[in-house]
């Protein structure tokens, strides 16, 4: 640890003297601290270290054509509660160094990639989830001509400060068709990719090989007022693991088009995904973990991503994954997608108003795939276009209204479909409606009142919830907030809680600070449609972000 924050404070201390000699460097810093309490309705702390601190000190420097970065991270004395146990203590977790020029681009150590849409590759980071894929080997990238882009990577995922057992190692290539063609007033692109892991199998029975590849092929396509994605992954045989065995293995894939449409005062953009066995860890062993660690690939849930306490209680969690619970609960991906439309009311009409008013909707079902399942050999075959039970259905209306110069207002409806059954395997099903509504007033240029009420009406799980907010807005930079969420319909009266927060946020230029004291509902968090649990919890928490 000494050295490590050694080689930080050297490196800090050496960025004054490359900044006066101008050249580029950029240094960041997030803390993310928790102190956590007893509480008669949360419960109490049983974890040891009450105070828990995830920290990040990032740092890049380029010179000229050169650049370098590393971000030393500190989980001390433990990460916050339920992140992974492999993020512990203080130590280097990405370092690299690269040259890039306007063809050619090297780099070695960890690096971060996407190819496509991230079916078949997507190395990223977000701190909030736990999540860091980072690959850590070499990635190249050759770029010959202006419609010709070639990459090519090769290493080990990071897992914690530690490296996952199976070797990555994969190629993308991007035609950008249309100044090959010479095409006018349009937008075609081609693109291929491949991934492979390699890892020497720990299991003697069923065989099956080392390597597991998968292929990618897509095309971009938009003219004028239309767009279109459409992407197909196939990925070899891969070992079906279910209960730390491996039952059976099988080949998986997954389809992904995109349709959109626009123009002043409309747009609408549909979305259809089927996923069959696409779960790809750089570990076959890391299969159904709660920690989103090792995963290569890419599969959020294609839902609307809600803003508000309420509706997100009830969040759709992508199912790509074969299991096979019991006879009852048999599994082996999904199939189904969202539509979304958009309308601009113009000022001064019968619907617009005085102001205008901007209409949302949202629709979105899936579904898994209807076929044959056969618990005894764990064996399943099913059709392309085959909808079986379904999983999740979310519609929802959002009206955003401007009433006067001083007053915004913004009205949401949500109707939801949550299948606890298939989605958590656990029991039963849950209907929803919910309403929010929201109003903002202003007093002047930089202050401002912000209210919102939420209520979800439900007659499965823990049945009815209400909820509020009040924000006020001190000038630009600083904000206080109070808001509760009560479970008042609960048969249980001893969990009919009061979910509260009262916090503060102040923003200078590049650094920001949050203050926060309040109950955290157990459940998922979710980012961009990707999940993970956090448990209830009673605390004091801080975050610190600066940037420079």
């Amino acid at each position: 640890m000494k050295k490590n924050v050694l080689l930080c404070l050297t490196l800090f201390y050496s960025t004054q003297i490359i900044c006066q000699e101008n050249h580029y460097i950029s240094i960041g810093f997030e803390s993310n601290s928790q102190y956590y309490l007893d509480d008669s309705k949360t419960g109490n702390f049983l974890e040891k270290n009450r105070f828990r601190s995830n920290n990040y000190f990032k740092l890049d420097y380029q010179y000229k054509k050169f650049y370098s970065g590393i971000q030393l991270e500190s989980y001390e004395p433990n990460a916050l509660l339920n992140y992974s146990p492999n993020l512990d203590k203080t130590n280097l977790g990405v370092f690299f160094l690269g040259y890039k020029n306007d063809v050619f681009n090297l780099k070695l150590g960890h690096f971060y990639e996407q190819f496509g849409n991230g079916l078949i590759l997507r190395a990223w980071e977000d701190r909030q989830l736990g999540i860091n894929s980072a690959i850590l080997g070499a990635k190249m990238t050759y770029s010959p001509t202006k419609y010709l882009q070639f990459s090519t990577l090769y290493g080990k995922q990071r897992k914690g400060f530690h490296t996952s057992n199976g070797k990555i190692f994969g190629f993308n290539s991007e035609i950008n068709l249309t100044q090959l063609l010479h095409l006018k007033n349009s937008y075609l692109d081609l693109g291929f990719s491949y991934i492979g892991r390699n890892q020497q199998s720990t299991f003697s029975n069923p065989t099956f090989k080392n390597l597991t590849n998968s292929f990618s092929t897509r095309l971009d396509f938009s003219k004028g007022n239309f767009s279109t994605n459409i992407e197909y992954v196939s990925k070899s045989k891969d070992a079906i693991i279910i209960q730390n065995q491996i039952k059976n293995t099988k080949t998986g894939s997954a389809f992904l088009a995109n349709f959109g449409y626009s123009k002043k005062g409309i747009g609408i953009n549909t979305t259809f995904r089927r996923t069959e066995n696409m779960n790809f860890y750089s570990e076959r062993e890391a299969t159904g973990n709660n920690f989103n660690q090792s995963l290569i690939n890419f599969i959020p849930a294609l839902t609307k991503q809600h803003d508000y306490l309420l509706t997100n209680i009830y969040v759709y969690q992508a199912q790509p994954q074969v299991s096979f619970q019991d006879p009852s609960l048999m599994k082996s991906g999904e199939i189904g997608g969202q539509i979304d439309l958009f309308f601009n009311l113009k000022r001064k009409t019968a619907f617009g108003g005085k102001y205008g008013t901007k209409i949302a909707l949202n629709f979105s079902q899936w579904h898994g795939l209807k076929g044959y399942y056969n618990y005894t050999n764990f064996e399943y075959s099913t059709n392309f276009l085959s909808f079986g039970q379904r999983y999740y259905t979310d519609f929802n209306l959002e009206i955003r209204k401007k009433i006067s110069p001083k007053w915004n207002s913004i009205f949401y409806y949500v109707n939801q479909y949550y299948n606890k059954r298939y989605i958590e395997e656990t029991i039963g099903s849950v209907k929803t409606n919910i309403v929010v509504s929201e109003a903002t007033y202003k007093f002047n240029h930089s202050n401002s009142i912000r209210i919102e009420a939420q209520h979800l009406w439900t007659k499965d799980d823990k049945k009815n919830w209400f909820g509020a907010t009040i924000e006020y807005n001190f000038k630009s930079n600083f904000s206080i907030y109070l808001n509760d969420i009560y479970n008042y319909g609960n048969n249980n009266y001893n969990q009919r809680i009061h979910y509260y927060n009262i916090g503060g946020n102040y923003t200078s230029r590049t650094t920001r600070v949050n203050l926060n004291y309040g109950r955290q509902r157990g459940g998922l968090l979710c980012v961009g449609g990707v999940c993970r649990y956090v448990p209830e919890s009673t605390g004091i928490s801080a975050n610190i972000n600066f940037s420079l």
